[in-house]
């Protein structure tokens, strides 16, 4: 959905790395990470912040529940930790 149905250029190569719902379907926290990195992190979180509202009322036409949860979006930066950590490993590999 993210990738077809959403329009606004901000939200270009961006990917969903994790959703945590609250028990009582309140609150869905989604974690957002992009191919470039943390350089967009606030144009992507405004462009997802503008959209909330669409993302939220085409997922409620496609989930069946009692109450559709309200959006919150965070940036992930587990990424691109996980690649400096990556190019740490391949730096102390080569030097062996």
């Amino acid at each position: 959905m993210l990738i077809r149905e959403l329009s606004d250029p901000r939200l270009k190569q961006i990917f969903v790395t994790d959703v945590k719902i609250d028990r009582e379907l309140a609150f869905a926290d989604i974690y957002i990470s992009a191919v470039e990195g943390a350089s967009r992190s606030a144009d992507i979180l405004a462009g997802l912040e503008s959209a909330s509202g669409f993302i939220r009322r085409i997922l409620a036409s496609r989930v069946e529940v009692r109450a559709f949860p309200r959006l919150r979006f965070h940036w992930d930066p587990t990424p691109e930790h996980a690649d400096h950590i990556e190019k740490i490993m391949a730096e102390i590999r080569e030097k062996k």
